[in-house]
């Protein structure tokens, strides 16, 4: 199951030096973006104050030494400065960096903001201008992008319409761009996660492993040039073809079937960590597609290397070690989760580990230099798929009462992880992972057409789960029962005993990363829109603020320019809320206000006079959940609703009847709003029109029949927002 290569011990060292900076100049004045290894190495005691890579440093831990807002003095806390970086038809999910006064920030467009870390003002914007026809192959929704990378007078961002870009940090004007996309046999991707920079060179992985045929891969790029350094796959290709390196002929051998036909998947749309003391990478690998190894490896076995961690040599591309969390992943339990380097005691001895707590419920300590399993122990009680992991094989022991093949059903985890790619803060110093999980079910089947022909085609445009859609998924949910209920918390994790030092649940389901100070604090933002810091010593809560937007699967981080420490986090407008995507930073004696837009009416207009057979609503039904719903929410079953797309039950009569210059001609694509007109015949929009009118009908029957109830929840939101 491991396999384990040599290692060779390689430290790329570069002449830094620190210049003294006058007070008086500006941030715009300065040599921006002067990250390189050396200074990234020595961050944490050089220079604490700076936010220098995604996750902090080249570790990833998340953990600031910033002292100046703790325990004591967190009642002062107020809000400093805020800045709108987006509208409200995206995700805000990157983190902030800061180097030498000067925060790099990007929206879920991909465009790149270079602001003053003190005051919010902007010193310069770089557009690049995505294909906004690229939501279509988002697998969760509206755009969304996890951050930049800056080094060596550059800053970096992967786009959304599946680019890698290098622009000066200094004026935010473009230096190279490149296309991260390989046409041969593949659809084309999206980029959300954050890429990553070190040893010279540039690394990016993909997304939309869900939208046609899709077969991962991770690109190094030289840092100066853009040009390829090496490309690693992820999941191999027709075998009847070359491989690309030796890794593909071994992975194939544990495929069935004819998995080419489908992509296969396991692309690297999160986690990348760079280890300068093995001068390795290392590759959080996603999910299998489709999700149903029985539709896309019929009689393979564990389907190499979907939900793995697969560490290769920075140099030269080629394969370490890897560790397979979800051997045959059949749940979309991806292992491309923030990944944390660490030092732990083990056996009488130190160990230099990679930490992770992925979708399927186990967290994993891993040995950094040969991929030896030390630890996989459940952080959750929601795991029913698989009794434990077998430390003699390493392998999760599946449960043989959890089958969805021959018995669709209710699974814990759901495809959202019991914990997703918010990232989680390791304090080394105590060996405690703080982290945010949830327990929520999904249902899991498989196709209708499969299980009635054996046969499974692939959708080019829109999602290709595999696991059934629209009237046929909500029959066999009925047939099954209730939803088990949700519950999620956050806490302090010991991965070594696999207890918590403490938890406490939360109010939201869906909620945001975290980051643990030396001032005892940890800062999360929550789904309910609250922004909370507690002790970290026992979790209780210290302090709370309440903003207009959403904190829902967005990041939080510290820094410190000159005297004052400050806390960073994204905030996401919703459908409910006419709110864009904010960069909200607080310190201490902070005293802005933030004005709180009213609620969007969420009641139903008047509806057309249309009348509409049941086969058209039918067929709408099964359209819509595989066009529409990943951004707009399955409206065919309570409480399954979109975050930030607007909820088309509640479409005035204009829109209706402009509904074919919209989604057929392309009419708010400025917006967000993509043409469909290769995908979708003028039948099947007006198909798509009887099902979102179907269930206006319903909601609206719902509303006239609890208006005092709806009235009532809608004035107690009123007064906690006032």
């Amino acid at each position: 199951m491991n396999m384990t290569l040599n290692l060779r011990l390689f430290l790329s060292i570069l002449p830094f030096s620190f210049s003294l900076i006058s007070q008086t100049v500006s941030a715009a004045e300065m040599n921006q973006g002067n990250v390189t290894d050396e200074r990234v190495i020595n961050s944490s005691s050089a220079e604490p104050g700076s936010w220098l890579t995604y996750g902090q440093n080249f570790k990833e831990q998340r953990f600031s030494e910033l002292t100046q807002i703790n325990t004591n003095t967190i009642t002062r806390l107020g809000l400093a400065w805020t800045k709108q970086v987006g509208d409200y038809n995206m995700r805000m999910q990157g983190t902030p960096l800061v180097v030498d006064g000067v925060m790099y920030v990007s929206n879920g467009w991909s465009v790149i903001y270079a602001l003053d870390a003190t005051t919010g003002e902007e010193i310069w914007k770089y557009d690049p201008e995505v294909d906004r026809s690229y939501i279509r192959l988002a697998c969760c929704g509206p755009a969304h992008n996890r951050g930049v990378a800056v080094y060596e007078g550059k800053v970096f961002v992967g786009t959304f319409d599946g680019r890698l870009i290098a622009v000066d940090a200094n004026t935010g004007k473009e230096v190279w761009d490149v296309d991260t996309w390989i046409p041969e046999g593949l659809g084309r991707f999206n980029i959300t996660g954050a890429p990553r920079a070190a040893a010279g060179k540039v690394y990016i992985g993909q997304g939309s492993g869900e939208s046609g045929h899709r077969r991962g891969y991770v690109t190094a790029y030289d840092a100066d040039t853009g040009q390829v350094a090496w490309r690693f796959f992820l999941v191999p290709g027709d075998p009847s073809q070359p491989f690309e390196h030796p890794e593909m002929e071994l992975a194939a051998q544990t495929w069935g079937g004819e998995w080419w036909k489908y992509g296969g998947g396991g692309t690297a749309w999160n986690s990348l960590v760079y280890d300068e003391e093995f001068n390795s990478l290392y590759i959080g690998v996603g999910n299998g597609a489709p999700w149903p190894r029985e539709i896309r490896s019929p009689g393979g076995g564990d389907d190499l290397f979907l939900s793995a961690i697969v560490s290769v040599d920075v140099e030269t591309g080629r394969m370490n070690w890897y560790y397979q969390t979800t051997p045959g992943d059949n749940w979309d339990y991806s292992s491309a989760m923030d990944m944390t380097l660490g030092e732990i005691e083990f056996g009488g001895e130190m160990r230099k580990v990679v930490l992770q707590a992925p979708k399927n419920g186990f967290f994993y300590v891993i040995d950094r230099e040969d991929g030896e399993l030390l630890r996989a122990l459940p952080y959750t009680d929601g795991i029913d798929w698989a009794t434990h992991v077998d430390m003699e094989t390493g392998r999760p022991v599946e449960n043989p009462d959890v089958v969805y093949e021959s018995e669709p059903q209710w699974i814990m985890p759901a495809n959202s992880g019991a914990h997703n790619w918010e990232p989680q803060s390791w304090d080394n110093e105590l060996g405690l992972m703080y982290f945010y999980y949830h327990d929520i079910a999904n249902f899991y089947s498989l196709d209708e057409g499969f299980v009635e022909t054996g046969e499974y085609e692939i959708r080019e445009r829109g999602l290709s789960l595999g696991w059934g859609e629209g009237e046929y998924r909500r029959r066999l949910i009925e047939e099954a029962g209730p939803r088990p209920e949700s519950q999620a918390f956050i806490g302090a994790f010991d991965p070594i005993t696999g207890g918590y030092k403490w938890r406490h649940e939360l109010k939201s389901d869906y909620n945001g990363g975290v980051v643990a100070t030396r001032g005892g604090l940890l800062f999360h933002p929550e789904g309910t829109g609250e922004f909370s810091a507690r002790d970290t010593n026992d979790g209780q809560l210290l302090w709370r603020y309440k903003a207009p937007g959403t904190f829902r699967s967005t990041s939080v981080m510290t820094y410190q320019v000159e005297e004052d420490q400050y806390v960073a986090t994204m905030m996401n407008g919703n459908r409910a809320i006419d709110l864009g995507g904010t960069v909200l930073v607080f310190k201490l004696d902070g005293n802005l206000d933030l004005p709180i837009p009213d609620i969007v009416q969420r009641s139903v207009p008047d509806l057309p006079d249309d009348v509409f057979s049941v086969t058209q609503i039918s067929e709408g039904d099964d359209i819509y959940h595989a066009q529409c719903a990943s951004c707009h929410g399955g409206i065919g079953i309570p409480n399954e609703v979109a975050i930030v797309a607007p909820d088309l039950r509640l479409m005035t009569p204009s829109s209706h009847q402009a509904m074919a210059d919209i989604v057929l001609g392309g009419s708010r694509a400025d917006r967000g709003m993509p043409e469909f007109r290769d995908a979708v015949t003028p039948d099947q929009l007006q198909a798509i029109r009887a099902f979102i009118i179907e269930q206006a009908r319903r909601l609206k029957e719902f509303q006239d029949q609890n208006q005092e109830a709806i009235e009532s929840a809608a004035n107690e939101e009123a007064l906690k927002r006032a």
